[in-house]
């Protein structure tokens, strides 16, 4: 072994980055416990587990119209959507416009009429609105949803705590529309990420459904029995989708990760999402990179090429994975004429991605064995991924199913199938809105 690689290898076991540092076992047992403190009682636990009272359905309504919102990050979309008779989803009279508030602040009244502004147009082809809102709120029995928080993007505070499918009928009626038997079903796009891998026509017979995002954020739902619920106290031999809000899991392998999570905004908050996706590895890789730099396991002229960049994002450092050699690359670039800073950045930045999977492996496993489905090897549990980051990022997807097969399927004996359907929040809002 080179004096580089075996310098890198002791840094990086030194500061927790790589992914032996994690004992899966005890992660795993650690995950399982705080699912079910959330489904206790979702303050005594870092994950809200939060009853969505939406069922996955056994039939889908083919040749039904229905109206499909969705609102998520800054854009607002509307369309409608029908199911063939093959099961296939038919997208038709899509347009997308601006979120109210990511520009200025605006009232409720201004909110919910940007929304009321779209659907006027579709508003006589269904009765029947799926509305997948990707922002915090809690989920109510009637299948409406009131926001907790906006992201820093959309300002709008006098929209929280209001119901945001009542609100959308209220505007609705108050420009003289019949909105009488009009009924709006509200689901964030985890759970519509759900429902649309439950929806899509398929030859394998599937025990269990998961939805799993990803991308700028991260997030989880799954299928529970309505008596493990305990903080709702159903005991009515039904099932709903669990919004297990996985980003937010509390842990922390080591000083180096609470020295960047006291570098975010909410230091206390989100620490699986900030090891894992896509709006903070490539910052989190930045910091692992610096410490690098100061404890000379990069040189000096790499630091000084380095500094010029800032911080580095997901895009970037996953660039240099998969070229390295492509010396239009910036990281590529900092290396130039150094052969030992060009592995060690590689093995530092290898190392963090195949943590972030090793990370993502312990909290799909957990959700496939919670969810109690999985154990026929030939009806697996239907994992439908969506996000660029956990696609587009190198070797991040291909880790991960290695920890899986590694970890829930050859020690648990459970197993998966993952897939990747197009328009999946499109898809899972229509196919929750023809459910009501």
């Amino acid at each position: 072994m080179s004096d580089c690689v075996q310098n890198t290898t002791a840094f990086l076991s030194k500061w927790g980055i790589e992914a032996a540092s994690i004992d899966m076992k005890s992660l795993l047992a650690t995950f399982l416990s705080e699912m079910e403190k959330g489904l206790e009682n979702e303050s005594g636990s870092s994950l809200k587990m939060i009853p969505t009272y939406t069922e996955v359905v056994s039939g889908l309504a083919k040749g039904e119209p229905v109206i499909v919102l969705d609102a998520g990050g800054t854009n607002f979309r509307t369309c409608l959507v029908t199911f063939d008779e093959q099961g296939l989803a038919h997208i038709e009279d899509f347009r997308k416009v601006s979120m109210p508030g990511v520009k200025e602040e605006v009232t409720a009244q201004q909110f919910f009429s940007t929304f009321a502004d779209e659907v006027e147009r579709l508003i006589d082809k269904s009765d029947k609105i799926g509305f997948c809102f990707s922002y915090a709120a809690a989920i109510t029995e009637d299948h409406d949803g009131i926001p907790l928080v906006f992201s820093k993007e959309i300002k709008a505070p006098e929209v929280i705590g209001k119901k945001v499918g009542a609100s959308l009928l209220s505007e609705l009626a108050r420009r003289g529309y019949d909105v009488s038997k009009k009924k709006v079903a509200v689901l964030n796009d985890t759970v519509a990420t759900l429902l649309a891998g439950q929806g899509a026509p398929s030859d394998t017979d599937y025990s269990g459904y998961i939805g799993f995002i990803l991308g700028t954020g991260t997030n989880t739902a799954y299928v529970e029995r309505n008596s493990n619920i305990s903080k709702l106290g159903l005991f009515d031999g039904k099932s709903q989708i669990i919004n297990i809000e996985s980003g937010n899991f509390d842990f922390c392998p080591g000083r180096l990760d609470r020295e960047y999570f006291d570098s975010t905004k909410h230091p206390e908050q989100y620490h699986l999402e900030k090891m894992i996706s896509g709006a903070y590895l490539g910052p989190l890789s930045t910091l692992v990179i610096q410490k690098a730099i100061a404890e000379g396991v990069l040189s000096s002229t790499f630091a000084k090429r380095f500094a010029q960049l800032g911080t580095v994002n997901t895009t970037v450092m996953s660039n240099y994975l998969e070229m390295p050699f492509n010396s239009n690359y910036a990281l590529v670039a900092c290396c130039e004429g150094n052969e030992d800073d060009a592995i060690a950045l590689w093995m530092i930045i290898d190392a963090v991605i195949a943590r972030a999977a090793k990370l993502t492996a312990a909290n799909l496993a957990a959700t496939v064995i919670k969810s109690g489905a999985g154990t026929d090897p030939r009806k697996p549990v239907c994992i439908n991924a969506d996000g660029t980051t956990f696609y587009k990022t190198e070797y991040l997807k291909k880790y991960t199913e290695y920890y899986l097969h590694t970890y829930l399927q050859l020690e648990h004996k459970r197993y998966y199938r993952f897939v990747r359907i197009d328009d999946s929040p499109t898809i899972g809002a229509a196919i929750a809105g023809l459910s009501l």
